[in-house]
């Protein structure tokens, strides 16, 4: 007997698919992935300040949706999907795969009529997929509990990891990297506080990340971050090479983020045998097994410069963490587990 044949797939994502975050990362790794495994798969990229977009724009989106062959199975990132209108996603005809990595309404610094909007909004979608794919038990908890999503309804598939070597975080002078876009919901500011606390203490930092998200809020960090002199540099997007090079000469990662969907960064520390320093917000506290790194609660600067300070003056702790951060690491599934889970999702929407 031979096998089902593979729908036609259109990855729908807002913007530039090459733009430096680790939704976009997934999203390009799930479409390299699926044409591997032989779907017709291309990407769709809706034009417009998603997840804000005029009522134009939403117009244009769901044209292009429309646009796609009949029997076309739209699998929607979730950044351009909760702004779009449930019903009119009915009406296209076409089955709809939900991708959330991060939903919408809990963005750090959203009003409350912004972020209870976004929450009607993303419901409504949410509930015109035939199926949603979420990135982490968090995540399905989330949509579970305040989008009123069905659980049956949901799979989970984990970011992957690609291969990478151990790093030897054994600098004299520990060097601490941070890797995420400037924005408010990366709590930058939070670790700028902590760090303030640890001027006694010899260190440097690196942070990796756009500041084109929130350009505001990356001139308020360069500014804060200007006061410490040499010891923080802000190095802006990396690709991969030069990210791999950023984490080969740091000791220590650190990541104060107010929540995360996942923390693909934390997957890719624990991966090269970084010792983490992370909050528990949102996915953060399960993504990072607790012999690895050191846990505090989201905005707490005091907390945050306490967990620096005991590693930072600890060699042998942090080398009995690196160990179990490569250990937890190596465990990860990797990509191609991904694209399977996916792969499962999409040929059992198109049966049916």
């Amino acid at each position: 007997m031979s096998a089902p044949a593979r729908p036609a797939v259109a990855l729908v994502h807002p913007g530039d698919i090459d733009t430096p975050s680790g939704g976009y990362a997934y999203d390009r790794r799930i479409l390299a992935g699926l044409k591997a495994q032989g779907f017709d798969v291309l990407p769709l990229s809706l034009k417009g300040g998603f997840p804000f977009p005029t009522t134009d724009e939403i117009g244009a989106a769901l044209a292009a949706l429309a646009a796609t062959p009949s029997g076309t199975v739209l699998l929607a990132d979730g950044l351009a999907l909760g702004a779009l209108p449930g019903e009119a996603l009915r009406r296209l005809g076409r089955p709809v795969v939900a991708l959330v990595h991060h939903p919408l309404a809990l963005e750090t610094g959203l009003s409350e009529e912004v972020a209870a909007r976004l929450l009607e909004s993303e419901a409504g979608a949410l509930a015109a997929a035939a199926a949603v794919i979420a990135v982490s038990p968090e995540t399905r908890r989330m949509l579970v509990e305040r989008y009123g999503v069905p659980p049956e309804k949901i799979t989970l598939a984990l970011p992957g990891t690609a291969p990478a070597a151990r790093v030897p975080a054994d600098g004299q002078s520990p060097r601490l990297i941070a890797v995420g876009s400037l924005t408010p919901r990366k709590g930058y500011g939070v670790l700028l506080d902590a760090l303030d606390r640890l001027r006694d203490l010899e260190w440097t930092l690196t942070i990796v990340g756009s500041p084109d998200f929130e350009p505001e809020t990356a001139r308020e960090i360069a500014a804060r971050a200007a006061g410490f002199g040499p010891r923080i540099r802000l190095a802006g997007a990396l690709h991969v090479a030069a990210l791999d090079e950023a984490y080969a000469a740091a000791d220590i990662f650190v990541h104060p983020s107010f929540y995360e969907g996942y923390g693909m960064v934390l997957a890719e520390a624990l991966r090269r045998g970084l010792p983490v320093i992370c909050t528990t917000g949102g996915a953060a506290g399960e993504t990072v097994p607790d012999g690895a790194g050191l846990k505090v609660a989201p905005g707490d600067a005091e907390a945050l410069g306490v967990a620096l300070r005991a590693l930072l003056v600890d060699p042998p702790r942090r080398r009995a963490m690196a160990d179990a951060a490569f250990a937890a690491g190596t465990a990860l599934p990797d990509w191609s587990d991904t694209v399977a889970v996916i792969s499962r999702v999409l040929m059992e929407v198109a049966e049916r």
